[in-house]
């Protein structure tokens, strides 16, 4: 989590966090996650709404509504 800008760092051991960078750096080169990179610059960011993709489109939703789970939390996800 070098790049991370918040500073909390998971407990793992050496081979389990070497095995999550792998993950992760494969799931950020996607080709799926390369699409929706790109679409995101294209559209633009702002600060007061966040952009989620639903199928073959895009919305773009309150920041309170995207993180929250739309009103269900995100303990139990």
């Amino acid at each position: 989590m070098k790049s991370s800008p918040i500073k909390l760092k998971q407990k793992l051991s050496p081979k389990a966090s070497a095995a999550k960078k792998k993950r992760d750096t494969l799931a950020a080169k996607s080709t799926l996650r390369k699409h929706r990179k790109a679409e995101n610059q294209r559209i633009g960011q702002r600060s007061d709404s966040d952009l989620h993709h639903t199928g073959s489109a895009v919305k773009r939703v309150s920041i309170k509504n995207n993180r929250g789970n739309y009103g269900r939390g995100t303990k139990n996800e």
